[in-house]
Parts: structure tokens; C-alpha cells; sequence
């Protein structure tokens, strides 16, 4: 099954930053596989599901993880994986 994206989502692969254009569901013992349309180049790759990550989103809640950006408001460094597990995100 193939399915077309609307709106199509703002994706982070291992190639990069790019958008999700259709999903693709081979079925049963099968990944996801997302066709991803690359920010820098254009190129076309599908990417399967555990290789995919949500663009951080601070509307819906998603907060970047980089540590090198993270600092508390009172200028303290914060710990990613305080804030992973806070947010219900699994770390590897």
C-alpha cells in the first residue's frame, strides 16, 4: 500500500534534512518506508521507518535534542537524556 502524505512532513534521515512525500507499507515483518525528497539536493531516497525522525516541532512539543544547543533560560546545561526520558522519548 501506498499512501500520499497531506501535508507532507518535514523528516531528518541519515542523509539529511528532507520531506515525506508517501509512505510506503510492504506489509507484515516489513519496515515502513517513507519517500523522502532531500532539502539540499533534491534527491529522491525511501528511507525505512527506524532511519526516520519528526523535525523538532515546538508547537506539538517536539524540542530538539542537540546537546550542543541546550542550555536552561538561567544559562545551566542541561542533560538530553534528563529531558529524553521526561518526554517519553526512548534513548538507544
Amino acid at each position: 500500500m501506498i499512501l500520499q502524505l497531506d501535508p507532507p512532513l518535514p523528516m531528518t534521515t541519515p542523509k539529511g534534512e528532507g520531506i515525506a512525500h508517501f509512505l510506503i507499507d510492504y506489509g507484515a515483518e516489513t519496515h515502513l518506508m517513507w519517500v523522502v525528497f532531500m532539502d539540499e539536493d533534491g534527491s529522491c531516497w525511501t528511507v525505512p521507518n527506524p532511519e526516520v525522525r519528526m523535525a523538532p516541532n515546538w508547537s506539538l512539543g517536539r524540542r530538539p535534542l542537540r546537546p550542543g544547543r541546550m542550555q536552561a533560560a538561567n544559562g545551566a546545561p542541561v542533560d538530553p537524556g534528563a529531558v529524553a526520558r521526561a518526554n517519553g522519548i526512548p534513548i538507544k
